[in-house]
């Protein structure tokens, strides 16, 4: 499995929204609402690279309210 965190900015107000949409999404596994820079972090998984690129691109970035995303590979060290 390839993991990845996504660090969400949302529209001010917006991030509980956000976290609740993302949560029904496939491939989440886990959504938290932050304080800082970022307002929601989510991490996700897939069988390949490819599928979390899709994941992220098709699915995660269509929700509303986000403005901005950073999404940061796992990588087993």
């Amino acid at each position: 499995m390839v993991q990845a965190y996504i660090l969400i900015q949302t529209e001010v107000g917006r991030a509980r929204d956000v976290a609740a949409a993302i949560e029904k999404i496939p491939g989440v596994v886990r959504v938290d609402a932050v304080t800082g820079p970022y307002d929601v972090v989510v991490l996700t998984e897939a069988h390949t690279v490819d599928e979390l690129g899709s994941l992220i691109v098709s699915k995660v970035q269509y929700v509303p309210g986000i403005t901005r995303t950073l999404t940061c590979s796992v990588v087993n060290l």
